[in-house]
């Protein structure tokens, strides 16, 4: 398997800290949320029901007329390289590194390449996959390229996939309203934004016709009665949405700020994370660890992402870590 962030447990064993010392700023997840309705029992009872609200909910949120919930965007980056026979797909690299596992796997033609390369690579692709904002950059692209691009491989049945998992701090620039467009599809985070990363809970915004056939491919029930309960009042909760939203926005800013006086510049962000390229990124990452904090590294380029504290106590914590660590490599 890939790695990602979040091993939280395998962190504590190597550095023979215990789990509930940990400060975790590895995952780029809200590290708080909305507030939670109560779970009846019987959402545990029953088998779940499309006809329970979660889609009505959803569409609003969104702003669109089709959709399909799904066990998290990862279930869709892995089953939608099987609705296509084997063909030449281009991922827009460094990104979540998942989506050209996923399309190799099952026999695809797949080339990564830069921002810059896409025009040139674009007559010779049928599938065309981009992060939005990307992760780990956190590069925001706005829609109008995404969307001249998707014309021209709509024009010879081709695919944009377009990943939106950290978007929602930023919903103007989601393609999302463009997603009945034939040949576009838009895959959404329920657990970033909402802090919600258990409930296993996503969405891909496409046309009906290719909606009915990854629900076919699918198959029945994929998400937890519970799951889909939490999702339906959270996503009507639109109060709770704009507080999640300043909240995040404001922090992201003061992370920003942070590692600035700290020497160490992100060089991208979103509203969930910040990335910093530094060739000390192991020796930094292993600093923090060494210091109950983990953060997530990455090895080309050598760079660290950084999520939020979630308390002021984290806040204290991380700085007196990144104050020592600039004393220690000077």
């Amino acid at each position: 398997m890939l790695e990602h962030g979040g091993r939280l447990r395998r962190a504590a064993e190597h550095f023979d800290i215990p789990l509930q010392d940990w400060l975790d700023l590895s995952t780029g997840i809200a590290p708080y949320g909305l507030d939670l309705p109560a779970i009846p029992a019987d959402a545990w009872l029953r088998l779940p029901e499309t006809e329970d609200g979660l889609e009505a909910a959803a569409k609003s949120y969104f702003s669109v007329t089709s959709l399909l919930p799904v066990a998290g965007s990862q279930a869709a980056i892995q089953m939608l390289p099987r609705l296509r026979g084997p063909q030449q797909v281009g991922i827009v690299s460094p990104c979540y590194a998942e989506h050209a596992k996923a399309w190799r796997r099952e026999g695809h033609r797949v080339s990564e390449f830069s921002e810059g390369s896409v025009r040139r690579a674009l007559d010779g692709l049928d599938v065309l996959v981009v992060v939005n904002p990307n992760n780990p950059t956190g590069r925001l692209l706005p829609p109008e390229p995404l969307l001249d691009w998707h014309g021209r491989l709509a024009e010879r049945g081709g695919w944009l996939i377009v990943d939106e998992a950290f978007m929602d701090p930023t919903p103007s620039h989601s393609l999302a309203p463009h997603s009945h467009l034939p040949g576009l599809i838009v895959l959404r985070s329920f657990g970033k934004f909402f802090g919600m990363a258990g409930a296993r809970l996503g969405f891909v915004l496409a046309e009906q016709s290719l909606l009915t056939m990854l629900s076919n491919a699918l198959g029945p029930w994929p998400i937890a009665g519970p799951s889909r309960l939490i999702g339906t009042v959270l996503l009507a909760d639109g109060g709770g949405q704009r507080r999640q939203r300043e909240r995040l926005l404001g922090d992201s800013e003061r992370l920003a700020q942070l590692l600035v006086g700290q020497g160490l510049p992100p060089t991208g962000g979103c509203g969930l994370f910040h990335w910093v390229v530094t060739e000390e990124a192991t020796m930094l990452r292993e600093y923090l660890a060494c210091h109950g904090i983990l953060v997530r590294r990455f090895q080309y380029p050598p760079s660290v992402r950084f999520g939020l504290p979630a308390d002021e106590a984290g806040w204290a914590r991380l700085t007196r870590a990144l104050t020592s660590y600039q004393t220690v490599r000077t």
